[in-house]
């Protein structure tokens, strides 16, 4: 599955780590193109998963058209293949009415499948999976993660060992195949001259990044992230892996599971979306297509987005 050369040249990019300002930048940079956003986000996908990923609000959806938010539920899964044919859709019916696609969020594996396709790989073998599931109930995730770290190390170092379905999914590419996904997903960029011009990501100062990291999972707390859980846990058919996974998701559900305050988990998660911005950060800036916008500290959203306009 590929966008056509043509398609994605109209599409505009902003990635970045978490907590760097794409919410509030995107916003401002589709109203000055006469634009819609299309979420780039592997986990605000999920109906019902609204204060831990913060999905866009009601009122920010209001001013911009949003799109690929609320697509699934928390039990069912969302390929990358999925992903990018239904961000194709989008796209095509946004340039369709003569608006912009605007891309924004994080997920860099979204973006290198928009830019450059998907590798398809072998169809499923339900029995090895299902062995390999066996393996993580005996032997733990992390277990896991070592036996593909042995055959395929770049994805063992893209993948959190908790992230079993896609460490899984390498293993079984590898046994399948006899070859690491690494090296089955290497496609190349197009030639520059076929790129779309417009792939930015959002490169803060690192201190100022944390301390806004820190400040929004205090916020997520405040403002419900425990009651969201709760709903979440209730849910008939239960949590799926990756929803149940997701980070800010996975610490509170073991902590109430484990009898413990959710509340104690504020440092753990902290910590956490601090690793995972750095994982970002090495992503983004190793995206040949990928344009380095600095950050800075006392910079309004509204600034960042008038000198990205500027770029038209």
């Amino acid at each position: 599955m590929e966008f056509p050369v043509d398609l994605l040249r109209a599409c505009w990019f902003l990635a970045g780590p978490t907590a760097c300002g794409k919410t509030a930048t995107g916003l401002e940079l589709a109203e000055r193109l006469g634009g819609e956003i299309v979420a780039l986000d592997s986990m605000s996908l999920y109906r019902g998963m609204d204060v831990g990923t913060a999905k866009a609000t009601a009122e920010e959806q209001a001013r911009v058209p949003h799109h690929l938010l609320d697509v699934v539920d928390p039990h069912e899964e969302f390929s990358l293949a999925e992903y990018v044919a239904a961000a194709r859709r989008a796209c095509e019916q946004i340039v369709g009415r003569g608006r912009v696609p605007v891309f924004v969020g994080g997920t860099g594996l979204y973006l290198r499948g928009v830019l450059r396709g998907v590798f398809q790989g072998p169809a499923a073998d339900w029995t090895l999976r299902r062995s390999l599931e066996a393996d993580v109930e005996r032997d733990g995730a992390a277990a896991l993660h070592d036996r593909l770290r042995a055959v395929d190390p770049p994805t063992a170092e893209r993948l959190h060992p908790n992230d079993t379905r896609r460490v899984i999914r390498a293993l079984e590419v590898h046994e399948l195949t006899g070859r690491p996904l690494s090296e089955q997903q290497r496609q190349e960029p197009l030639p520059p001259d076929e790129r779309p011009p417009h792939v930015y990501w959002l490169s803060p100062p690192r201190d100022w990044l944390h301390d806004r990291i820190d400040r929004r999972v205090v916020a997520m707390f405040d403002e419900g992230l425990v009651e969201e859980v709760e709903a979440l846990r209730a849910l008939d058919p239960p949590l799926g892996r990756t929803a149940r996974q997701a980070l800010g998701y996975k610490e509170p559900i073991d902590a109430i599971e484990a009898g413990r305050d959710p509340r104690s988990t504020i440092p753990e998660i902290q910590t956490r979306t601090r690793q995972f911005a750095k994982r970002q950060h090495t992503w983004f800036r190793n995206l040949a297509e990928c344009v380095a916008v600095e950050v800075r500290a006392d910079e309004s959203a509204s600034e960042l987005a008038g000198r990205l306009a500027g770029r038209a």
